[in-house]
């Protein structure tokens, strides 16, 4: 069988209910988690300013009551020690902070279970701030007897509606305090609840279950698209066929310096000889 997904609850100024989330009101009592939500409250909302001197900061003479020896009586020192008046605290209290941190889970659990006790135990009222156009303290108190509200009792608003904080703060034993600042200490350690409209919102979202990121499956990365081949330029082409028709032509030069070498060592041979018949037909003049 399904379970509901709402809860019927009184109406503090109607006689017809109303409807809040049984995923926030409809919570099991967590003893533990509740005990240990309302001490780390407790313990943060205490001001660490208890403080007391020691024997090394009282003001106090450091000079012996009396000589050490030759009066008959117990041997003394300084009068600052602990066990004699006016003397410092032995291990007095110092300025500190008392807060511990409670898992967000934990903390979260801790408010739906409070809230779900005054659900169960039929001591929730849902309060409707448009009825109260002015502040009258008195419709407050009657529709808080007319409810039977047991007390203490704590209103439940919104920091905007001034109108209901007005009408209900000056009834003996009535709490009121915005949505933000109510804390499980707060809702536990009061006999009846009152919530108002706007305040239920901020209350369901401070008691919702932590869900990672947005709830929903992650999305699957897109797949990288295959880079495109680019066209195949055409000027390396042109230099591989220049490379290629320069390749023979250097060959061919490179065969035709030995024929250029050869034949100018052909040419120079001749006019070496002409050279050396000179020096002979100039003996053959002389003689």
């Amino acid at each position: 069988m399904a379970k509901a997904k709402t809860l019927k609850v009184a109406s503090l100024d109607k006689q017809a209910k109303s409807e809040v989330p049984a995923s926030v009101f409809g919570e099991e009592f967590h003893e533990t988690l509740v005990h240990e939500t309302a001490r780390a409250e407790a313990a943060a909302r205490r001001r660490g300013t208890a403080s007391t001197l020691g024997r090394g900061e009282v003001a106090m003479t450091g000079v012996k009551a009396w000589r050490q020896k030759g009066t008959g009586r117990a041997r003394v020192g300084a009068l600052s020690v602990p066990h004699r008046r006016g003397g410092g605290v032995a291990f007095g209290p110092k300025p500190r902070g008392y807060t511990f941190k409670v898992n967000r889970k934990a903390r979260r659990r801790a408010l739906r279970a409070a809230l779900s006790v005054h659900a169960a135990r039929d001591s929730l009222a849902i309060l409707d701030a448009a009825n109260y156009k002015e502040p009258k303290t008195k419709q407050a108190a009657e529709a808080l007897k007319k409810w039977g509200a047991r007390q203490p009792t704590l209103v439940v608003i919104n920091p905007d509606e001034e109108n209901v904080l007005k009408s209900f703060r000056n009834i003996p034993r009535v709490t009121v305090l915005p949505a933000s600042a109510a804390g499980v200490l707060d809702i536990i350690g009061h006999r009846s609840l009152v919530v108002s409209k706007a305040a239920l919102e901020v209350l369901e979202q401070r008691a919702a279950e932590v869900v990672r990121g947005n709830g929903a499956a992650p999305a699957e990365e897109p797949k990288a698209a295959a880079p495109e081949e680019e066209p195949k330029a055409e000027e390396p082409k042109a230099e591989a066929e220049e490379s290629a028709e320069e390749a023979p032509a250097e060959e061919a030069e490179a065969q035709h310096e030995p024929e250029a070498g050869a034949a100018a060592e052909a040419a120079d041979e001749p006019a070496a000889e002409e050279s050396e018949d000179e020096p002979e037909a100039e003996k053959d003049g002389d003689a």
